[in-house]
């Protein structure tokens, strides 16, 4: 999700949810504010267009749909839910989740990942787990699979696709 206005600092900046690939957030009170503010911005937008037949908690709007990687990420967020994060080299520096294009339109895959070394792939059923009440609440459906090399993920896609 994009919010113009929500960070960089100077209330000029773009918002942008956090996927996991990106750098750690520098000021962790001040994104927790901006996060709020996007949550809010996307309930706003559920209830203004009617989300589906739900609440504004209980379906995704068209655009989630159209942009599943932000949406699904800013829900993570939202709910506690830490993201990993990238060093400036590319070498990821801190262990979370990680939301990526599924291999189908409209959905989302969310993986645990972390430094090497960081047990971040014994930490990733249970930290997973945790991941698919957040997004339930929020209309999506999570299914835990396992991929190549044994490693666990999420396929995510709206409630009722």
């Amino acid at each position: 999700m994009t919010v113009r206005g929500a960070g960089g600092g100077g209330g000029g900046g773009v918002f942008e949810a956090a996927t996991g690939d990106g750098p750690p957030p520098p000021d962790a009170e001040q994104r927790s504010r901006e996060v709020r503010t996007a949550l809010d911005g996307l309930l706003q937008i559920r209830r203004l267009t009617g989300g589906r037949g739900a609440g504004p908690e209980g379906a995704p709007a068209d655009w989630e749909l159209r942009q599943p990687v932000r949406a699904v990420a800013l829900v993570l967020e939202a709910g506690g839910i830490a993201p990993s994060s990238v060093d400036e080299g590319g070498a990821r520096s801190s262990t979370g989740y990680r939301v990526r294009a599924g291999e189908r339109p409209g959905t989302a895959v969310v993986e645990w990942l972390g430094p090497p070394g960081s047990g971040a792939a014994r930490e990733e059923a249970e930290a997973l787990g945790a991941c698919v009440p957040v997004l339930a609440r929020f209309g999506w459906d999570a299914l835990l699979y396992r991929g190549p090399r044994g490693r666990r993920f999420l396929e995510v896609e709206p409630t009722g696709a």
